[in-house]
């Protein structure tokens, strides 16, 4: 068993490896009456083949449909809901997650149900069978909101048809056809103990950190230590800007304008996401006060920076006007912001407000033991280390107004701009001339 102590101005945690190769990170708050237990898998949407596109969110929703010890739905749920308790899961294109957060006096229950789907669902075909009218029912819901579709519909611009390009939730044919022989190879195969990080955060209560070790050590100690599926590399090419819009009779165009960024391991992630929020991270940005209270053309409109282990880009989203005029001049004026932050060095006052906005976000972010145990889990998943908050926060504090231009003028580029769009537009022509740096 190997063991990693880090103290820091936000946290103290301690990363635990065990002789299986989980995962172990727990950080304890004395100031909380919570605990919050989140045992997370690195496996995603860009693990899956083009027939089983569509299995890591299937099976993250049979977890929650029986195990031995609890053989029915609400077996599960109602022991947590007994407590209080929050509980859900959520599936990703890299992480598959499942969590609940109790008060600290229920961590035994907690740690007893999370630890009880992820190592001993029964995946019954008669609930695999009642599962996928549900999960139809979800994609149609997802169908039916554009605002979040639109991101699924810009990174099929970015990465086309390989992993990266699909749809978490899969497709129809997919969850039809999919049956209980995928599901069991699939966790034979991915749900493994070196593919497996468990994170305990709050307040331990009297049993502190030996105990909790010593719970998990009990409970995960027959996983298995095989390496997980491996997923492929994604592959990105492009030499002009890119149009993709999706008829639908709307009364909002829902649209993202982005560009081919960077990892979230490149050293340049950092000025990155300082330029984000510079451009449209608050309702006092550049975008904001441009496209909504200056021009009145939309309600909602950010800029963020979006990363995985090996890709990465900067989005402009925003919901505007269906009229032709007000999609052009909403798009002409984002472009106008872009220029202007490539061609003109940002102010020390601009730049060290967008620092400290980070700051404050991160410290308010890290407040409750649910936030901490989600930035701990996906840190370690991802990357295989924590950087921690003031490490994060040391880097950004670095960045500087040259670093700024300097990564504007290598992203914002006619070769890595990407227009996504929802709403009842058919003819793309007008956008074709207007989408040029």
């Amino acid at each position: 068993m190997y063991e990693f102590v880090v103290s820091s101005y936000f946290m103290h945690f301690k990363k635990t490896i065990l002789k299986n190769g989980l995962r172990v990170v727990m950080a304890p708050m004395k100031d909380t009456n919570t605990v919050t237990v989140i045992v997370s898998a690195s496996v995603g949407s860009k693990y899956e083949t083009k027939k089983t596109n569509g299995i890591s969110h299937f099976l993250e929703h049979m977890f929650f449909k029986g195990t031995k010890k609890r053989p029915r739905t609400e077996d599960i749920s109602g022991a947590l809901d007994s407590v209080g308790g929050e509980y859900n899961a959520f599936t990703g294109k890299e992480q598959t997650a499942y969590f609940a957060k109790v008060d600290v006096r229920h961590f035994d229950l907690a740690l007893d149900v999370v630890s009880d789907i992820y190592l001993n669902s029964k995946l019954e075909e008669k609930e695999i069978e009642k599962e996928r009218g549900v999960i139809l029912q979800e994609l149609n819901m997802y169908e039916d909101t554009p605002v979040v579709q639109i991101g699924d519909v810009f990174e099929e611009i970015l990465y086309g048809d390989q992993p990266a390009g699909w749809e978490i939730i899969g497709t129809k044919e997919n969850i039809r056809n999919l049956g209980r022989r995928d599901f069991v190879e699939y966790l034979r195969k991915n749900y493994t103990a070196p593919n497996t990080v468990v994170a305990v955060t709050g307040n331990f209560g009297g049993i502190g950190e030996r105990g909790v070790i010593g719970k998990i050590r009990d409970i995960f100690l027959k996983m298995s230590k095989k390496a997980n599926g491996k997923k492929s590399r994604v592959i990105e090419s492009q030499s002009a800007p890119r149009i993709k819009i999706k008829h639908k009779k709307t009364d909002q165009a829902h649209l993202i304008l982005g560009f081919r960024a960077y990892d979230m391991f490149h050293p340049d992630r950092f000025a990155l996401s300082i330029l984000a929020n510079i451009l449209g991270g608050t309702m006092s940005s550049r975008l904001f006060l441009s496209v909504r209270e200056r021009l009145g053309l939309a309600y909602y409109i950010s800029a963020s920076y979006e990363s995985y282990t090996d890709s990465g880009y900067l989005a402009v989203k925003a919901g505007v006007g269906t009229e032709r005029e007000k999609i052009e001049k909403a798009v002409k004026t984002i472009i106008g912001e872009i220029r202007k932050i490539r061609d003109k060095k940002v102010s020390w006052r601009e730049l060290q407000k967008a620092k400290d906005n980070l700051r404050g976000k991160m410290a308010l972010s890290l407040e409750s033991s649910d936030e901490v145990a989600a930035f701990l889990a996906g840190q370690e998943l991802m990357k295989r280390k924590i950087e921690t908050p003031d490490q994060i926060l040391a880097r950004v504090d670095k960045v500087s107004a040259d670093d700024i231009m300097r990564v504007a003028r290598k992203i914002f580029a006619n070769e890595k701009l990407n227009l996504a769009l929802i709403g009842p537009v058919e003819n793309s022509k007008y956008l074709e001339r207007i989408l040029n740096l």
